[in-house]
């Protein structure tokens, strides 16, 4: 942990750009959707606590009712750290690309850094694969979602040579707000089958060990015994925790060093912020990003 904190630190005290702040008088944490606003503001609770007493300045968390809200955030100012999707991120870069930093990146308890878009229906359905969902309704979280929208609208096309447009292959293809909105329509019966994350790792019966899935079941919103799974993804490149990068620097490496010893210093509170069982985090660079860039580029083409 010892050589990790340094190479952050060095990391993160690279020259400050001249627009940087002197100081800040607080701080702002940005939560994607996912879950509830009430959860995800739960399950960062610890983090402010814990950046707040690090920082000396009050610190507040943000919860809005869709991605672009965290997104915004980002680009005007109004937020400083997330934990951005890959997908979000690369709205960012290709608007700004010195808005923010990329410092850290979710790690999986095999010490990979990936996850998978999970296609999913009820059991009782009879929906098994993607050929089921023909002329079927399909949900889809955010349009600025990485799992819950950008590859599966470019893999789920290659894969059935039909577009994602209502009609086309799939009766109806809804956005249903966020991840947890998604597994709640598949479990209620409003959309047939939807799109989800997970790390794929671990047991299916658990939601795997980390996604959301794993914090749907430890909420008590899905029973996986009762749902299956119809289609996965390649692996996707987890999003990074970025940060604003006008901060001030030393705001920068006070953050960024939280956040990697969080898994060793408060496993629960790391349980909550990482969306389940994780090893913790790393660095990462913007370099991690670049096929997720050039998709997004596309998309907007």
């Amino acid at each position: 942990m010892t050589r990790l904190l340094a190479a952050l630190v060095a990391t993160s005290a690279l020259a400050a750009p001249a627009f940087a702040q002197d100081k800040i008088d607080e701080f702002r944490i940005g939560i994607l959707g996912g879950e509830n606003a009430q959860d995800r503001l739960n399950s960062y609770e610890c983090l402010r606590v814990k950046s707040e007493d690090l920082l000396g300045v009050p610190t507040k968390l943000f919860a809005p009712a869709d991605y672009d809200g965290v997104i915004q955030g980002l680009l005007g100012g109004t937020i400083d750290m997330a934990w951005l999707g890959a997908s979000g991120y690369a709205k960012i870069y290709l608007e700004d690309p010195t808005a923010v930093e990329p410092v850290l990146v979710k790690v999986n308890t095999d010490g990979s850094y990936g996850y998978y878009a999970i296609g999913f229906a009820r059991k009782d359905s009879g929906i098994a694969s993607l050929d089921d969902m023909q002329g079927k309704k399909f949900g889809f979280g955010d349009p600025n979602s990485t799992s819950g929208y950008l590859i599966p609208s470019i893999e789920i096309p290659a894969q059935t040579g039909h577009s994602m447009q209502s009609g086309d292959f799939f009766g109806e293809v809804v956005f249903t707000g966020g991840h947890e909105q998604t597994i709640v329509a598949v479990s209620n019966g409003d959309v047939d089958a939807g799109v989800t994350w997970a790390d794929g790792q671990g047991n299916w019966e658990d939601g795997y060990n980390s996604g959301a899935l794993r914090k749907a079941v430890d909420a008590g919103i899905v029973d996986m015994n009762d749902m299956v799974e119809i289609w996965r993804s390649k692996q996707i490149p987890e999003g990074p925790i970025v940060l604003r990068t006008a901060l001030p620097e030393d705001a920068k490496v006070k953050m960024t060093a939280l956040v990697a010893s969080l898994a060793s210093m408060d496993p629960d509170c790391s349980y909550g912020v990482l969306a389940g069982e994780a090893k913790g985090v790393m660095p990462i660079t913007h370099d991690a990003y670049l096929s997720i860039v050039e998709a997004r580029k596309a998309q907007s083409n």
